[in-house]
C-alpha cells in the first residue's frame, strides 16, 4: 500500500524533485510576506540556501521540490524506511550538515538565508539557538507549524489540528518559494489519499508510545499523532491535553485502558525494546492492548508533521481493523 501510494503521489505531481517553479507570485527580487506562527514575516528576496533541522522538516521541502533552495539539513542517521517517498532523492542531492542538530556555528558555515525548524525540533531555549538569536546574526527563520507556542504555558505547543498544520506549511512554504501550484496539489494529494482510507467499523482507543519509562512521552491533540489516530478510525487516549509531544503519567494510561498502542521507532532504544517493556512493565499488565498484544510500529518521520503522514494514516487504519 505505501509503494502505491507513493507512486500515485509520484505521478500527481508531475515528476518527483521536480525542479522549483518561476511564477510571478514571487520573483526574486520581490519581497513576499507570509504569516507563520501567527505573525506577519517579510523576506525582501525569495531564500536561495535554506538549511533544516529533522527529518519530517526536511522532507516538506524535498516534496515541494527545493532541493535547489537549500544548502543542508541536520538530522540523526535514522530517517525511516524509505522504499516509498517519491522524493528521496534529495537526500542525495543536499548537504547533510550535522547528524545532530542544527548549530549557530554550521548555519553560519552553511551561509544559510533561512532557517526552517520548530521548538523542540531544533530551536531550543537551553542552547540559545532560537528565531530571535538567529535573527541577531541577520539570519531568519521559519518556525514549523506543529511546534507553534500557544501561549497556554511558556513551552506548551500547537495552534490548530496536525493536519492543518501539515497544509498550512505546504501552503505558506508554496507562496513564500513561489510554488503554490505544486503545494496545493501535493495538499490535494495527500486529502484524497486520506479520504479513501477505509477505517475500522467501531473506534478502538489508542496510546501513543514515544519513549519514557517512569512516565511516558506521548502525543497531545496538537501533534501529529493525534490526527494520524483519528484519521485512521481510532481515538487517542490522550487527546484532552493541549499540548503536542508532552509527558503524561502511566496511572493514566491505565485509567484509559487503551485497546492498541503505536509505537515511535527512533533513537537508541530499538522499536522491539519498547515493546518488550511495554509488555512487561507490571502496571500495565490489565491493560487491553498488552493483555492482547496489540502493538504496531511507525516510524518517528510518520509521526511527526511531515508529508509521510497521510501514508501513516492508512497503514495504521488497516491495522486498527485487526484490533477488537
Amino acid at each position: 500500500m505505501r509503494q502505491l501510494a507513493a507512486v500515485a503521489l509520484c505521478l500527481t505531481v508531475t515528476g518527483c524533485g521536480a525542479s522549483v517553479e518561476k511564477t510571478a507570485s514571487a520573483p526574486e527580487d520581490k519581497s513576499v510576506t507570509i504569516t507563520n506562527c501567527g505573525k506577519k514575516v517579510t523576506f525582501d528576496r525569495v531564500p536561495e540556501r535554506v538549511v533544516t533541522n529533522d527529518v519530517g522538516i526536511t522532507e516538506l521541502m524535498f516534496a515541494l521540490g527545493l532541493e535547489d533552495r537549500m544548502a543542508g539539513f541536520a538530522m540523526p542517521d535514522d530517517k525511516g524506511d524509505l522504499s516509498g517517498v517519491p522524493w528521496k532523492d534529495g537526500y542525495q542531492k543536499v548537504k547533510w550538515l550535522s547528524k545532530d542538530q542544527l548549530t549557530k556555528e554550521n548555519v553560519l558555515d552553511a551561509r544559510a538565508d533561512l532557517v526552517f525548524a520548530g521548538w523542540n525540533y531544533g530551536f531550543r531555549e537551553d542552547s540559545g539557538f532560537t528565531p530571535d538569536a538567529l535573527a541577531k546574526l541577520g539570519v531568519p527563520s521559519y518556525i514549523l507549524t506543529e511546534s507553534c507556542r500557544n501561549g497556554r504555558t511558556e513551552t506548551s505547543r500547537g495552534i490548530m489540528p496536525p493536519l492543518e498544520a501539515l497544509y498550512t506549511d505546504l501552503t505558506t512554504l508554496g507562496q513564500l518559494f513561489g510554488v503554490e501550484q505544486r503545494a496545493a496539489t501535493l495538499i490535494a494529494s495527500f486529502k484524497k489519499e486520506i479520504a479513501q482510507v477505509e477505517a475500522p467499523a467501531e473506534r478502538p482507543k489508542v496510546f501513543l508510545y514515544d519513549s519514557g519509562q517512569d512516565a511516558p512521552f506521548t502525543s497531545g491533540k496538537y501533534a501529529a499523532p493525534d490526527q494520524i489516530i483519528s484519521a485512521a478510525g481510532g481515538e487517542n487516549v490522550t487527546h484532552d491535553v493541549d499540548d503536542s509531544w508532552t509527558t503524561v503519567g502511566w496511572e493514566t494510561v491505565v485509567a484509559r485502558n487503551p485497546d492498541a498502542i503505536v509505537i515511535c521507532d527512533y533513537g537508541n532504544v530499538s522499536a522491539e525494546q519498547k515493546r518488550k517493556f511495554l509488555l512487561s512493565y507490571a502496571p500495565l499488565k490489565n491493560v487491553a492492548a498488552v493483555k492482547n498484544k496489540k502493538i504496531f510500529v511507525l516510524d518517528y518521520v510518520d509521526l511527526v508533521e511531515s508529508p509521510r503522514n497521510p501514508s501513516a494514516i492508512a497503514r495504521l487504519a488497516a491495522y486498527l481493523k485487526t484490533v477488537s
